[in-house]
């Protein structure tokens, strides 16, 4: 198969649903995908067997996940235009707003329609100021109980989306404990109780049983149904980025370009100045290079058993979250296409790109 193409393989994938099964089985609590993070509904077949439904940013997601994946369709997005709200309560199950003034302008429209709000709890686990919801007057959420608790009749839930790339537990047990402490009465009026995503409960080691009795207290102490909202969690190690390497030289390092590019297929790997994942073995010292002309265009540098060489094959790791949604044509450059490995090992390809897609999204 030509690279550059995303490969999803299915067996990797499994265990991370199997995981999300067995804290659905013993928290109670209903998973949504946070389709921001993952889209490619090619494999939500699979996915749709383990999860309950999808969660969204925008319109588009909203009816995506009513077409694609079974299960509830929750929408929510930092703000609803008016020639949207009408046809995002069609498709979705529940609507979440970010704000008052969001409800306010939306109450007659959506009155027979399940309504909840964002709530932004002040804290977050966050490292990076870009993507903290609790950054300073920050636009995500409602934050003051005392306003909340004027429109509290009009809703029946709040989503709390705080946690970010979250490993610890205890940290998380915090967080909940402080939303606990402060929005505890106003959670005692709602229905059902959204914790957002961010949670990385299918790590390695991370300690399922105790999140799954976490949850569980917190739902039975305040009479709530709760929901995640799992984007990285669901697909972590997944998938892999397959490309090629194009050219080699030593410019006092040893340099390899590759048929690919940050910027256009791994965005957040340059959003965030962190360096790809590989497998890596060996004492031979590579810095990975995109295609692209942006000069900070690298994968990151790694360790291979021999030297480079054009034509030689690299698999980028970890590569489903936040990559196929974000993809551009910067530069160009081939867009990869999307290819998923069966649970039997075949190989099928369910999407390429070309010039005629690169035309059309242009003008």
């Amino acid at each position: 198969m030509q690279t550059p193409y995303y490969l999803i393989d299915k067996a990797r994938l499994l265990p991370n649903l199997e995981k999300i099964a067995r804290l659905r089985a013993l928290s109670g609590a209903r998973t949504l995908l946070a389709l921001k993070c993952f889209a490619t509904w090619s494999v939500f077949d699979l996915m749709s067997e383990y999860m309950d439904g999808t969660t969204s940013s925008s319109l588009f997601e909203v009816k995506l996940g009513r077409e694609k994946f079974p299960g509830e369709t929750h929408a929510y997005s930092v703000a609803w235009a008016d020639h949207e709200i009408d046809e995002v309560l069609r498709q979705s199950d529940k609507v979440i707003f970010n704000s008052i003034g969001q409800l306010a302008r939306f109450e007659e429209v959506s009155r027979d329609h399940v309504r909840g709000l964002r709530v932004n709890p002040g804290v977050s686990t966050s490292d990076f100021d870009l993507a903290d919801p609790a950054r300073p007057f920050s636009r995500l959420g409602e934050q003051d109980p005392a306003r909340i608790e004027q429109v509290a009749d009009q809703i029946s839930g709040f989503m709390f989306h705080n946690n970010c790339e979250n490993a610890d537990f205890d940290r998380f047990d915090a967080m909940l404990t402080q939303i606990e402490d402060r929005f505890g009465a106003l959670i005692k009026r709602m229905q059902w109780i959204s914790l957002g995503g961010g949670i990385h409960f299918t790590g390695e080691g991370y300690p399922l049983d105790r999140l799954a009795e976490r949850l569980k207290r917190f739902a039975g102490e305040n009479g709530v149904q709760v929901y995640l909202e799992p984007g990285e969690a669901a697909i972590t190690n997944s998938t892999t980025l397959e490309v090629t390497v194009l050219d080699t030289f030593d410019t006092g390092k040893n340099l390899a370009i590759v048929d690919s590019s940050i910027e256009a297929h791994m965005l957040d790997l340059l959003i965030y100045r962190e360096s790809a994942k590989l497998e890596e073995s060996g004492d031979q010292h590579w810095m990975i290079c995109g295609k692209s002309c942006l000069a900070g265009d690298i994968f990151g540098e790694f360790r291979f058993p021999t030297a480079l060489k054009p034509g030689d094959r690299i698999s980028i790791q970890d590569a489903a979250g936040y990559t196929m949604v974000k993809k551009n044509w910067f530069n160009g450059v081939q867009m990869p296409a999307i290819a998923i490995r069966e649970l039997d090992g075949t190989t099928r390809l369910v999407r390429d790109f070309t010039y005629a897609d690169f035309s059309a999204a242009l003008s």
